[in-house]
C-alpha cells in the first residue's frame, strides 16, 4: 500500500481541497484499522482504537463509515487491492509476449508477491488472517480477492501446452491459488516473517516439474 496516501495532513493553512481532506481522512482511517487489527485482532479491536491510533474524532469517523465493520471492510479491499491488483496484474498479465514463457511469468510474479507481502507485513496478516475473524461478509470478500487470482494464474497459463492438457485448467488455477494461500497463511500465523520469501524456490521447481 502506497503509505504517502495515509499521511496526515499538513499542520495549520494548507491549500487542500475539502475532497482532498476527506480523502487523506479516509485513507488514514483505514490504514489505522488495518494496523489495529493486525495487532488485537478484529474481534479486540474498536472504533476508540483507531481513532487514537490516527488522531482524528469520532464525527469524523462516522461521516465516512456506519461503524467498525464498514471501515474494516474497506480496510480489506484495500490490502486485497494492493497485495493482488498492484503486483500480480502488472507482473502476469501485463504484456505477455514480452515478459516469457507462462512459468517464468508466474517466476516473477511470485517473487514480486512474497516480496510485497514481506515488506507489508501488517496488511497481510489483517488480510489473510482476520479476514476470517470478521463474519460472513468480510469472508466473501476475501474469497472475491482469491477468485481474481484464480483468473490471472488461469490466463498465464493458458498458452502453456502442457497446462492445457490437465483435465480441467480452471480447477488446476485454483489450486494452485488455494495452496500459495495455505502456505502463505501458515507463514503470516508463525510470525516468522523471514519464512515469507523463501517459499518461492519450492513452488516455483514444484510447479516446473508438473509442467514438464
Amino acid at each position: 500500500m502506497d503509505r504517502s496516501r495515509f499521511a496526515a495532513l499538513p499542520s495549520g493553512r494548507h491549500h487542500l481541497t475539502p475532497e482532498e481532506v476527506r480523502a487523506s481522512q479516509r485513507g488514514r482511517m483505514l490504514l489505522g484499522m488495518a494496523e489495529m487489527v493486525a495487532d488485537k485482532g478484529y474481534a479486540r479491536t474498536s472504533v476508540a482504537d483507531v481513532l487514537k491510533r490516527v488522531h482524528v474524532s469520532r464525527d469524523t469517523f462516522y461521516q465516512h463509515f456506519s461503524g467498525k465493520e464498514d471501515c474494516f471492510l474497506a480496510a480489506l479491499d484495500q490490502c486485497g487491492d494492493t497485495i493482488f491488483g498492484a503486483v500480480v496484474n502488472a507482473v502476469i498479465s501485463a504484456e505477455p509476449d514480452a515478459t516469457g514463457s507462462p512459468l517464468d511469468r508466474f517466476d516473477r510474479a511470485l517473487r514480486v508477491y512474497l516480496d510485497t507481502l514481506t515488506d507489508e507485513w501488517t496488511l497481510a496478516r489483517t488480510f489473510f488472517l482476520e479476514g476470517y475473524a470478521a463474519g460472513p461478509v468480510a469472508q466473501q470478500r476475501r474469497f472475491e480477492v482469491q477468485e481474481r487470482f484464480v483468473k490471472i494464474l488461469a490466463a498465464n497459463f493458458a498458452e502453456d501446452p502442457a497446462w492445457r492438457t490437465v483435465p480441467d485448467p480452471l480447477f488446476a488455477a485454483r489450486t494452485l491459488a488455494a495452496a500459495l494461500n495455505s502456505l502463505v497463511t501458515g507463514v503470516l500465523a508463525s510470525g516468522e516473517r523471514d519464512r515469507l520469501p523463501a517459499l518461492h524456490g519450492p513452488v516455483t521447481e514444484l510447479l516446473r516439474h508438473l509442467l514438464r
